[in-house]
Order: structure tokens, then C-alpha cells, then sequence
């Protein structure tokens, strides 16, 4: 087992006075949670349906592991809640194998047992290993599968030095086949998503490039987090927002929208963190505006907490028919041949009534156990309604 993850500045210990956030989270949490199944949900709708809680079991799964994660940076938190953390997670590999599961599935199962501080799960790492046997096939993966991979076989690194000629090839093979011609990554290694790239496809990949460089002190690895991530600072939005869809070998924004909560208060800040902690300029300020869109410094007006839930609306997305897949893809080629940015919303934007479990997960990896953003962690949002002070059935 493993659970020695180095500390840095500004974190704090939740336990001796939890944060109005980290209550919020874990109120939220217990709305999500489904008894009957033992895991949080795919999604709750806060559309007012009577059965707020939609399962997919695969999603299930993946995600109460991402909850997991994030419930590591508050374990003394954890008290009062319904959750018997280690016998969760065991329950939770052990049920993997039944479903089609992502590939970085595994990855984000040994990563979430080193923070936990738990047993290495045989049955990831044995999926782990018969998945990447196949380097050809991994080139296929997506970044962010490939980076939850070396996320997971990185924490283990930091207790058991085994894993490093994996966790090497995992850092070659991204920066060999998923990184673009300049800063950012690509989608995939080879096929047409070698040509795009997501918001996420940045985050999983710098992430894990950080996570390994500073077990390892590899500076190329370093460097190239750097880079994406002042690439992105650059590319952020007018409001404080990360753009969803971007064209690598230009490293242009081919479509500001959807643009996800989670992105802003929790996935975002996980990189920005490490280069903060790195030297790149203007980390910080791109966390307190990204912060600033959830609270309603963003184009709809409209903060994107549900205090009465405490819930968090999931994203701000284009109205109508230019909001649909096959209208987004056109939007992005267009953009992409006539070389500039993608236009704003003109159509106007809806809100996306739901959020998913895995978005608290990421809220708490950033922000759980830190002390240095008071603006965020106390904001009086996060008081503004008293939370359940029993678990929710729902």
C-alpha cells in the first residue's frame, strides 16, 4: 500500500475544520449515492424528476472510483458519512471486470488505491498488463486513457521503483505519438481524432506528465507539461472558461462550447497547481478565473451552484441544433481550414440541468485539502443552504 504523496504548499488538514466546500461536496455526494448498488450514480438530473438518480453501471463504477480519488484529500472528513472506503473500492475493482470498462479505468484504479493508502488491486494492474502488451494498440488509445494509465502506474512508482520501465514507456509513448507539433496533445495517437483535441486530452496528459517528472526529475516530461499548460492559459476564454475543442497542429479553439463545471473548478486546477508550482506565469490567476465562471462571471450570467441540492450544474452549452454533434463537427472543420478562432455563441446557450458524482471527485483532488484559496473553499455560496445532516436515500 501507498499513501505518502508529497505535500505542498498550501494544503491544509480538512479534518480539524472542513471547509464550507468540503461540506457542500460531501452533501452533494450523498445525494448521488445509491444505497441499493453501493456507488454513486451516473448522473443527477436536476431537472425535478422523482428519481433524480440514473444508473449506468459501467459509469458507476468508473466514476465512485474518480470519487474515491477525491474523497483521499479529505479522509478525516469522512466520519460522519455512509461509506466504509476500503471495502467500497475492493467492491469496486472486484465488479470491474463484469463491465465494458474504459481503458484508464485500471490506470484510475491504482491511482485512487495508492492515495488511499490500500493493497495494489490484482485485478487492475493483471488488466493493465494484458492491455498494454499490445504497443500498437495502445497508439490507438486516447490521450486521456493513456494518461489516467500513467497516473495510476505513477503513484504506485512512488512506493514500488517495479513500476518505473512501465511508467516510462507510458511517458515515452505519450510524448512520442499523442503530443502535436507544438504544445498541445492530441486525441489519439493515430486515426482522425489525431487531428483534434479536447479540453480533457490536455488535462489527463499534463497531469500525468507532472506526476511523473516530479517522481522522476525527468525534465522533458516537465517541460512539456509547462508548455501545454501555458499554451492553455493563453487560450482561455474571455470569461475566465477552457475551451472544450481545439486543433492541435494550429493550437486553435475550434469550438468554445460545451464548457464543463468540472473543468472550471476542478480538472483545470489539478494541472494549474503543478505549474504554479513549476514557475508558469499566470497559473494562479487562471485558477481565480476559471473559479470566477462558476459564480457567475460567465456568458449566461447565472452562477452554476444549486444550493438547495447542493448540486452543481454541469455546463453551459449552445442552444437548439448548434448545440448537436454533427453541427459541432462542421463548426470545427470550417474553423479549422479557414485558420481562426471559433466564433462565439450566437445562438445562445442553455444550461445543462444534471450533474455526474466524478465532478465532486475532481472538486476535492483540487481543492479538499487546501488552505490557500479562501475565496473558493468559504465562499458564502457554499453556505448559502444548510446541508442534509443525514445520508440521503435518493
Amino acid at each position: 500500500m501507498c499513501a505518502d504523496r508529497q505535500e505542498t504548499d498550501g494544503r491544509g488538514r480538512p479534518a480539524e475544520n472542513a471547509t464550507p466546500l468540503v461540506r457542500y461536496a460531501l452533501a452533494g455526494l450523498r445525494r448521488c449515492w445509491m444505497p441499493e448498488a453501493g456507488q454513486w450514480s451516473h448522473r443527477y438530473h436536476l431537472d425535478g424528476r422523482t428519481i433524480p438518480n440514473e444508473s449506468r453501471p459501467h459509469s458507476d463504477i468508473y466514476y465512485s472510483i474518480n470519487v474515491l480519488l477525491g474523497l483521499a484529500r479529505v479522509r478525516d472528513a469522512l466520519a460522519m458519512e455512509p461509506y466504509g472506503v476500503s471495502d467500497l473500492f475492493r467492491s469496486l475493482c472486484e465488479a470491474m471486470p463484469r463491465h465494458g470498462m474504459r481503458n484508464g479505468a485500471w490506470g484510475m484504479a491504482l491511482w485512487a488505491a495508492a492515495e488511499l493508502g490500500l493493497d495494489v488491486p490484482g485485478v487492475a494492474a493483471d488488466a493493465l498488463r494484458r492491455l498494454i502488451a499490445d504497443a500498437d494498440r495502445l497508439s490507438g488509445w486516447t490521450a486521456q486513457d493513456i494518461g489516467l494509465t500513467l497516473s495510476g502506474v505513477a503513484a504506485q512508482l512512488r512506493c514500488d521503483r517495479k513500476w518505473m520501465p512501465l511508467a516510462a514507456d507510458l511517458r515515452d509513448l505519450l510524448l512520442a505519438q499523442f503530443k502535436g507539433p507544438r504544445s498541445l496533445f492530441r486525441d489519439s495517437g493515430k486515426g482522425p481524432r489525431r487531428y483534434f483535441a479536447t479540453f480533457a486530452t490536455q488535462v489527463y496528459a499534463t497531469l500525468a506528465l507532472y506526476q511523473f517528472a516530479e517522481i522522476t526529475g525527468d525534465p522533458e516530461a516537465l517541460a512539456a507539461a509547462n508548455a501545454c499548460v501555458t499554451k492553455l492559459i493563453e487560450l482561455q476564454g474571455s470569461y475566465g472558461e477552457w475551451p472544450w475543442f481545439y486543433e492541435p497542429r494550429q493550437e486553435l479553439v475550434l469550438d468554445q462550447y460545451e464548457v464543463y463545471s468540472v473543468h472550471q473548478h476542478g480538472m483545470a486546477p489539478a494541472i494549474l497547481h503543478y505549474a504554479h508550482a513549476h514557475g508558469v506565469a499566470g497559473a494562479r490567476a487562471a485558477i481565480e478565473r476559471g473559479l470566477g465562471w462558476i459564480f457567475g462571471s460567465n456568458e449566461m450570467g447565472i452562477s452554476m451552484l444549486a444550493p438547495s441540492l447542493q448540486l452543481i450544474y454541469r455546463s453551459q452549452a449552445r442552444q437548439g441544433v448548434q448545440g448537436h454533434r454533427m453541427a459541432r463537427l462542421l463548426r470545427a472543420i470550417m474553423t479549422a481550414s479557414i485558420g481562426h478562432p471559433s466564433p462565439a455563441a450566437a445562438g445562445g446557450l442553455r444550461l445543462t440541468r444534471e450533474m455526474r458524482s466524478y465532478e465532486f471527485g475532481w472538486l476535492l483532488w483540487s481543492f479538499g485539502d487546501r488552505i490557500d484559496y479562501p475565496a473558493l473553499t468559504h465562499h458564502p455560496a457554499f453556505s448559502a443552504c444548510a446541508p442534509d445532516p443525514l445520508p440521503s436515500a435518493a
